[in-house]
């Protein structure tokens, strides 16, 4: 394995780290400014929307420097939100520095599968992806807890600043690990705006927000479902979320894993399976045993997602990857978004905490049909000559290869 990949994943741990662990500190975060648990809830909303406008426009500014560049710029702007946000005097600061953060998110995972996936061979590229994001599974089961029992303990200022803190160790590993890779030549905005127009392209984003949606409907309701469903003590949540954490980092190796051998099939497999599996939780979730079971189920089949569907974009915005790298992750955030409001309609609605559960099967059921989709769209595609990029972008080889005048890229 790389060195560099190590790198990736430590930036990648200190990210998942600040997404997540707000929500364990939310109490603590309301008594002290004066707002409702509610209003603190900005907080977590904010760094979604954050992440969705971030990806594209921070990707956008960084066109025109070396991706290593970026990526050090990117860890930089993180470790001064989470500054902020650590020693903010109000909440409107705080809240500020949240959405800071979050504008490094999506484009340092965009930018960092292009560059994961071109330290290692073609045939080990979703094995490299998942190993950085092995970094964000692993903070749900470490950071996360840990955050939150030393936001709890000594005070949610210090989670924060710890977090600063494995920012710049990330910022440092970066620097010192991942080699220089020079600004693609010829790539200009438009050649990455050109991987839009490419329907596969769409529909593996389409997947991204309707499969991992799909999770996010049934995980945002997770407390009161557990604690008023199947009877856990409120004590009883944080090992929960522990085993979903647990899922998505055994899930998110496999996925790298056999994303490299067979990647639609493993997306038909687990966008099915993660389907049933929701609609089943409407039952489980009423036995804690059962439940628990299924909620490391989940994360595992949610996250074994991550991998083949960064992938499937990267193969099919090959010609100019970065941009579209970056939007597909803001699509895990629009998932997460859209699914939690979804769940909250149907619950306000009086059908009860578990009832978010069939919104998350109806999403990843319809994620399974759009990779469906996608698949016959491939069979009935040339091998060659699937997407055609502008006049002077470079061919996935890095030189472009001259066909009639344009640039003809060629997928496996």
């Amino acid at each position: 394995m790389p060195l560099a990949l190590l790198a990736l994943a430590i930036g990648a741990f200190g990210i998942g780290t600040t997404e997540f662990v707000i929500m364990g500190l939310l109490p603590e975060v309301a008594a002290e400014f004066g707002v409702t648990i509610p209003t603190a809830g900005f907080l977590v909303t904010g760094y979604a929307l954050g992440v969705v406008l971030g990806a594209p426009l921070m990707t956008v500014l960084g066109t025109r420097i070396s991706r290593k560049r970026m990526l050090m710029l990117l860890m930089g702007l993180f470790v001064a939100g989470n500054v902020i946000s650590a020693l903010a005097p109000t909440f409107g600061l705080m809240l500020t520095g949240r959405v800071i953060a979050s504008l490094a998110h999506g484009a340092f995972f965009g930018i960092g599968s292009v560059v994961a996936a071109g330290l290692v061979a073609p045939h080990k590229k979703a094995g490299a992806i998942a190993m950085m994001f092995t970094g964000l599974t692993v903070a749900n089961v470490v950071g996360v807890p840990l955050g939150t029992f030393i936001g709890q303990n000594a005070g949610w200022r210090v989670t924060f600043l710890v977090v600063a803190g494995l920012g710049v160790v990330g910022l440092a590993g970066v620097a010192a690990l991942v080699p220089e890779q020079p600004r693609p030549r010829g790539v200009r905005l438009r050649h990455e705006l050109a991987a839009f127009r490419n329907v596969q392209v769409l529909l593996a984003m389409a997947m991204t927000v309707l499969g991992f949606g799909g999770v996010f409907a049934a995980i945002t309701y997770i407390t009161p479902m557990m604690t008023r469903t199947a009877g856990f003590a409120d004590s009883s949540v944080t090992w929960l979320l522990v085993l979903f954490g647990l899922g998505m980092v055994g899930g998110n190796l496999l996925g790298g894993k056999f994303a490299d051998r067979r990647l639609m099939p493993l997306l038909y497999v687990t966008l099915g399976s993660l389907a049933v599996v929701l609609a089943l939780f409407t039952l489980t979730a009423h036995h804690k045993a059962a439940a628990a079971v299924t909620i490391t189920l989940i994360g595992a089949l949610g996250f074994a997602t991550v991998p083949p569907l960064q992938k499937r974009v990267l193969d099919q915005a090959s010609a100019a990857p970065t941009l579209a790298s970056a939007v597909n992750i803001g699509a895990f955030n629009l998932g997460n978004a859209l699914a939690a409001w979804l769940g909250g309609l149907v619950i306000a609605g009086g059908s009860g905490y578990t009832a978010a559960n069939w919104v998350g099967a109806a999403l990843a059921g319809s994620a399974l049909v759009v990779a469906l989709v996608s698949g016959a769209l491939d069979r009935g595609t040339p091998r060659t000559g699937r997407v055609v990029a502008a006049k002077g972008a470079p061919a996935p080889g890095g030189a472009p290869e001259a066909t009639g005048g344009r640039v003809t890229a060629t997928h496996p």
